[in-house]
């Protein structure tokens, strides 16, 4: 089982599917390619290969949420691996605590008590460099940040919020962004059958339920690793967040009293170099089919 768990399944990357009745009736439907946790270092060539060969996917959007920086020296390796899809797709992201601070030697069972969500350490990889080298090739960055697109004709509002785990999450910015988009482009509010995305790294319940209350119908989010060592039978022993463990992977529902949103949450497609192992749980990529009602 270790051999299996440290040498090859965390190489087995695949990618997880999921359709989504979110669009209007008779709209094309939209692929959403999301990204994360890449915990990139820059000896691995094979993901760096097989990132770069999800072009042949042909997403509409990619959306890339956070965690991508794995080592001090993975930028280079970073933007090799992610500029043909950003060059080729509409693109959004937002950062990952990993962004800001490169990996250390950790006890792995202090995941297993409540996460740490302060650091004495100065941020020591530099996410405003990523996301100008990112930026440059056309993404958008969505860090307490919101922006529209239109995809295939259907219009879409993105809110992004910077990442909860370091409490660097913002909703009061992210909300004078939409605000001032509205005001440029001359409206009042969000058009019909608008379609409004949430973006968030770590899916701690408090930013989740921001997006909720500005009407997010889908929230897309990572940092949890899917568990990263999952039990058969039982799941994930952890989410490193606030988040109940069963939702620590894939496609489920989160809601309040009033609203209701799909959420996915990504296992992400690396792990830190101090904690290379992975259990019941594969690297992945999602691709989600949003698409109009049967």
């Amino acid at each position: 089982m270790l051999a299996w768990s440290t040498l090859v399944e965390r190489q087995l990357f695949t990618v997880r599917r999921h359709a989504l009745p979110l669009l209007a009736e008779g709209a094309p439907p939209l692929r959403v390619l999301q990204l994360s946790d890449l915990h990139l270092a820059p000896w691995q060539s094979r993901k760096i290969r097989w990132v770069r060969a999800l072009t042949a996917l042909n997403p509409d959007l990619l959306v890339l949420t956070g965690d991508l920086m794995g080592h001090r020296d993975a930028k280079a390796g970073l933007v090799r691996a992610l500029a043909p899809l950003i060059e080729s797709t509409p693109t959004v992201f937002v950062h990952g605590s990993n962004d800001y601070y490169g990996p250390i030697v950790k006890n792995p069972l202090k995941y297993l008590a409540e996460p740490s969500r302060k650091s004495t350490r100065t941020p020591d990889l530099d996410a405003a460099g990523l996301a100008a080298e990112f930026t440059n090739l056309g993404a958008i960055d969505l860090n307490n940040s919101a922006a529209r697109l239109v995809l295939r004709g259907t219009r879409l509002e993105l809110l992004g919020l910077n990442d909860p785990h370091i409490r660097y999450d913002d909703a009061s910015a992210m909300r004078d962004a939409l605000a001032t988009i509205y005001a440029e482009d001359g409206v009042d509010g969000p058009e019909p059958e608008s379609l409004r995305v949430g973006v968030v790294h770590a899916p701690y319940q408090a930013a989740l339920g921001e997006l909720l209350d500005d009407g997010a119908q889908l929230i897309l989010a990572g940092h949890t690793h899917g568990g990263q060592v999952r039990v058969p039978g039982v799941g994930a022993l952890t989410a490193n967040c606030d988040l109940p463990t069963a939702q620590a992977r894939g496609l489920s529902v989160w809601y309040d009293a009033h609203r209701a949103a799909f959420l996915n949450v990504s296992a992400g497609l690396g792990n830190s170099i101090y904690a290379p192992v992975r259990f019941a749980c594969r690297p992945e990529a999602s691709l989600l089919t949003l698409e109009a009602p049967r």
